[in-house]
This record gives structure tokens, sequence and C-alpha cells, in this order.
């Protein structure tokens, strides 16, 4: 049996491959002008899944990295008021020393006080410091001050109270210090000791009985600090880690999203050519005729 192929059937077919041919080139275009393999998810709807995967979790590695920063200048924070509150004993300790020496006066031993309580205050103020508004000494409170001033200092934090910083899906590092740890806390705080060795010296006391207990507070402010230096290197060699995994999430991106461009380049140039062809072959076999313009 034969079957009649009508000039209407003809150009509806030639008219389909046109548009088909035309839809080619305009998704060549497009791939070509964003760089992107996957212009919507009905393109490769296995990597549109996987690259949302990738996304997420490099969304996540951007975030732990925030995290690294953040608790980076904390602890740095840290470090620095450790440092010079270790500093501060120090001095105390030497005035102490001095403060022993039986041929000084008491005009003298009045002066070194004075100086202890100049250092007692610059103490404190190292006891208080402060990150973005919050206190490093004191936890999650919102207190003034970690320590507010008397005789002794009261310790505003609450013990156990810990802030915490996500640098993985599976670790958290601690980046504030515990002020009652390092500090002490009522008498037997390091501000204590330090009042009762200026009062020793003003009531004319030999104030080097006092010393072990100086060094035993010193050598708990030297722990806080050696505690946060270690934590500090933890965070360094996690945002070393976290670089890198950011670096093969993209890798890996880039491998699912982004297109070849000389791919890319030479694809375009094949839909345009056949594109063109396809124009000139339509033109060439349907020639409409007066009588199919008037239909």
């Amino acid at each position: 049996m034969m079957l009649r192929v009508t000039d209407q059937t003809m150009t509806m077919s030639a008219q389909r491959s046109l548009a088909a041919s035309q839809a080619r080139l305009a998704a060549a275009q497009a791939a070509a002008s964003s760089g992107q393999r996957i212009g919507r998810p009905s393109d490769d709807p296995v990597g549109a899944g996987e690259s949302l995967r990738v996304r997420a979790q490099i969304a996540a590695a951007s975030q732990h990295q925030r995290n690294i920063d953040d608790g980076t200048a904390w602890l740095t924070t840290l470090d620095s008021a450790l440092g010079s509150a270790t500093g501060f004993l120090r001095q105390v300790r030497d005035l102490a020393v001095q403060g022993g020496n039986g041929s000084l006066n008491q005009n003298g031993r009045d002066a070194l006080a004075t100086q202890i309580d100049s250092l007692r205050k610059d103490l404190l103020g190292a006891a208080n410091t402060r990150y973005l508004g919050r206190n490093i000494f004191a936890g999650s409170s919102d207190a003034p001050a970690a320590f507010t001033d008397g005789a002794p200092p009261t310790y505003s934090g609450t013990p156990g109270d810990t802030v915490q910083r996500r640098i993985s899906p599976e670790q958290t590092v601690r980046v504030d210090g515990d002020g009652a740890a390092v500090f002490g806390t009522g008498a037997d705080s390091v501000f204590g000791i330090l009042d009762a060795i200026s009062a020793d010296l003003r009531n004319g006391v030999d104030p080097t009985g006092r010393l072990q207990a100086l060094d035993a507070a010193m050598n708990r402010v030297v722990a806080g600090r050696v505690d946060a230096g270690a934590r500090l290197s933890g965070l360094q060699r996690a945002g070393t880690e976290n670089m890198t995994e950011r670096n093969a999430l993209e890798q890996r991106r880039s491998g699912i999203e982004d297109l070849d461009l000389g791919k890319a380049v030479l694809d375009l140039q094949v839909q345009q050519t056949n594109y063109q062809a396809a124009l000139a072959i339509t033109a060439k076999v349907l020639q409409p005729s007066l009588t199919d313009f008037l239909r």
C-alpha cells in the first residue's frame, strides 16, 4: 500500500525539525553564556541532586571556617590577657621579695604596697577582658564584668558554663577561659592574696610568707595560658584542614556543574552550522506556491 505525503505534512515535519534544531542551538548558547552544564534539574537529575548535596557541604564547611576564625580571635584575646596577668603577678612577687628586706623602713613598705595595689587593679582589668562585648572569663554570663571589684572581687560567672564553637561536624572547641579556676574565688583568689601581701606591707609584717600561695596562684594562671595555647593551636590546625576540605569540595562542585569551555564552543559552532543548514534545506524543499499562500 502506498502512502501519500502531502505538502502540509512535509511543511509540519520541516517546522518540527527546524524548531528542534533551533532549541538545540538555544540550549548551546545558554550553556556557553552561563558556563554551567546544568541549567535546570531536568538537564541532569542525578547531577543536580549531587550538586545540591555538595553545595550543602560547602556551606557547612564555610560556617565552620567562620567559627574557627571567631574562636581564634577569642583564644588570641584570652592568651594576651593571661600573658598580661602573668607579668603582673611576677612583678608582685618581686615586690613581695623586696618587702621582706628587714632593712626597709615603713615608708618603703608603704610604697611597695601602693605598687601592689596598682598591679592588683591592672590584674583585675585583665580578668575582666572582653571580646566583642563579652567577658572571656565568665562563660556565657551577660554580667558587666567577670569579677566585680571588692575585697576580694566576686566572680559573676557560672562554674562549668562554657563558650563553645563548632569547627567540624564532630568537634567543638571551648574558646573562653574558666575565670574561677584561673584566678580563684573568695579570699583564696589571687586578688585575695595580693590584698593580704599589701596589708602585710602596710602593717610592717614580712610578706614573704605568702610567696608560696602567690606562686600557686601564678601557676594556675600559667596553666590557663598553656591550655588556651593548646586550644589555639588546635584551631589553627582545624583551619588548615577546613581549607583543604573546602578546596576539594569546590573542585567536586566544579566537576559536576561547570561546563568545559572548549567543548561548549565547539558544540555551539556545530549547532549553529546545523541550524543554518536546516534553514537552507527547508527553504529549498518547501517552496510555497501562490495557492498555498491564498489557502
